[in-house]
């Protein structure tokens, strides 16, 4: 019951907070709407249009396949960069000869555009669903390296010595030592790999024309429909919204209980 009531308490605590962030998106919204005050519907359709038209496009049984087809692929294309980026980045950070083997490496493949990995991937792959998945991948990679690299190589070593000469076996100083500390770099690092991987999805199923929500942007380019292009980017925009503060926060928040200790209203010492 206790358990039952702590997470209570941490869920009301985390969605208050969200109070300031929603200020700052009706700041937004509120811009949005001088704009279109300035240059009418044609140019830029106002929020509130455009919410129309997103709970129409929500009706549609086709925009809910691609909307399913354009997480699938940049959920893949999230997972396999945090999952190779990060592991790629923890093992340098405790190899300084592969740090320095790698950096230039993961700076090179940072260096190249998405466009031109969209362009490389269409001549590899075709104009299929692959192409956004490899892009993701290659362009949000080295993001979740960095963030591996830096967590670890910044870690307390007097502090992990310490937890070695108590006994403290290698794993056991990692998960107890060096994780802690990596969480910090890990979550910033896989928050912008999350949002660059919807963003490059729909960039790459635009140009590639494989379906999705950026062959529907595509389409509704092509004709000239702005109040669907601008429901379609607030609908990508919601996504990574969703994925951010719904999947990816509120894990970070459970696993940074312990700074908990460090604030005013937390455990005196």
């Amino acid at each position: 019951m206790a358990s039952i009531l702590a997470f209570l308490g941490w869920l009301g605590r985390y969605l208050w907070s969200g109070w300031a962030g929603a200020a700052g998106l009706f700041c937004l919204a509120a811009a949005w709407q001088a704009g279109h005050e300035i240059y009418g519907s044609f140019v830029l359709p106002s929020p509130l249009e455009t919410g129309q038209e997103v709970a129409r496009l929500i009706g549609e049984p086709d925009f809910r396949v691609a909307a399913l087809e354009t997480a699938q692929r940049a959920g893949l294309g999230f997972l396999l960069s945090v999952a190779i980026g990060t592991s790629a980045g923890i093992a340098a950070g405790y190899s300084f000869a592969a740090m320095r083997l790698m950096r230039p490496v993961v700076t090179v493949i940072l260096g190249v555009p998405p466009i031109a990995w969209i362009v490389l991937a269409l001549i590899w792959f075709g104009a299929k669903g692959g192409t956004a998945v490899l892009t993701v991948v290659v362009a949000s990679l080295p993001i979740s390296f960095a963030g591996g690299l830096e967590g670890v190589a910044t870690r307390d070593r007097a502090l992990e010595a310490m937890a070695k000469s108590f006994g403290a076996g290698r794993f056991m100083r990692l998960r107890t030592v060096t994780a802690p500390h990596l969480v910090s770099y890990l979550f910033p690092a896989w928050t912008t790999t999350a949002g660059s991987a919807w963003k490059v999805t729909v960039m790459a199923e635009l140009l590639s024309n494989a379906g999705g929500l950026g062959g529907d942007l595509a389409s509704a380019r092509a004709l000239f429909d702005i109040p669907r292009v601008t429901a379609l980017v607030l609908a990508v925009v919601g996504f990574a919204l969703f994925t951010e503060y719904v999947l990816i926060q509120p894990l970070r928040d459970r696993l940074e209980q312990w700074r908990e200790a460090g604030r005013p209203w937390g455990v005196k010492r």
